[in-house]
């Protein structure tokens, strides 16, 4: 019986150290992983910082002034106005449509109700 303990032991022993062993391995790798999306994290902010500062760059002012200036004829372009520009309250907004009447449906439904044929019957 003794024998039979100490060999039980020695397999939870010997299980317990690949299960131990096998989970160093798997956190390992997933370290590895978080390192490798924490760089590409890293490149991908400097990607949109170049980008950002590229989109800075080719929205200046002055820049868009000599492009609009250079192809003035060739875009159609007018040039801008003071009145051109106008106020919020200038802006013809549309109404909002009116809210059905509960009194007026009612009557719709008493004489739908009331209709002998069905031609009477279309409202």
């Amino acid at each position: 019986m003794r024998g039979f303990a100490t060999l039980m032991a020695m397999l939870a022993v010997i299980g317990l150290g690949y299960w131990a062993y096998h989970q160093t391995i798997l956190t390992q790798q997933a370290e590895r992983r978080v390192e490798q999306l924490q760089r590409d994290i890293g490149a991908e902010r400097e990607r949109l910082a170049i980008l950002r500062a590229e989109w800075a760059y080719l929205n200046r002012p002055d820049r868009l002034r000599e492009l609009a200036d250079f192809n003035f004829d060739r875009l159609g372009l007018l040039p801008l106005a003071p009145e051109q520009f106008g106020r919020a309250a200038q802006i013809p907004y549309p109404l909002p449509e009116p809210e059905p009447d509960p009194e007026l449906e009612a009557a719709d439904e008493v004489l739908l109700d009331n209709a002998s044929t069905p031609e009477e019957r279309i409202p």
